[in-house]
């Protein structure tokens, strides 16, 4: 990847600004590098932080992380798939292998439960055709209630927004999270 095209604020932010990054970054922890470029337009910072679905929503953590892991690398997003592993793996509780296969074209089917591998599918089938055919919506029905199927398809679109963001903006990997792996 080329050099950043934005470059990150420095400390100390403008109030605003500073308000929006101690809504999503934990207290101490410093705003992401993503965060602080998109931080040059207070408009668009404060409305993706209040569009953003980390908070505790109606599907678990683990689906909720493994939507955003195979839809950042679907679109090639490393630096996003790796802050994702590195702020949520511990919780989310995906093996090496688990991790490794969010990456490849085509997963393997033993690493994962049935409700996973429809997850998988959906990222899939949205990045690749931006709809759900009726066969894999019925299997997913299978797994998901109508609450949760709509969070996870706004999770896959959101993420798909916020890869565009990070790779267009070419964002400097974040020194603490994991590569894709090789």
């Amino acid at each position: 990847m080329s050099q950043t095209r934005i470059q990150p604020l420095d400390a100390p932010y403008e109030a605003e600004i500073q308000a929006a990054f101690d809504c999503v970054m934990p207290p101490g922890v410093p705003p992401l590098k993503l965060f602080r470029c998109v931080g040059r337009n207070s408009r668009v910072l404060q409305r993706m932080m209040a569009g953003g679905l980390l908070d505790r929503g109606s599907i678990r953590l683990r689906e909720r992380e493994l939507l955003i892991l195979r839809s950042t690398a679907r679109c090639g997003a490393e630096y996003e798939w790796g802050v994702h592993v590195a702020a949520f793996n511990a919780r989310a509780g995906f093996s090496p292998a688990q991790l490794a296969d969010t990456c490849r074209l085509a997963v393997d089917a033993a690493l994962w439960e049935d409700s996973e591998l429809a997850l998988l599918a959906l990222a899939d089938a949205l990045h690749e055709r931006a709809d759900i055919d009726d066969d894999l919506w019925q299997r997913l029905r299978g797994h998901f209630s109508e609450e949760q199927l709509v969070e996870c398809v706004m999770l896959a679109g959101l993420y798909h927004a916020v890869s565009f963001l990070a790779k267009g903006l070419r964002v400097e990997l974040e020194a603490n999270a994991p590569r894709f792996p090789a």
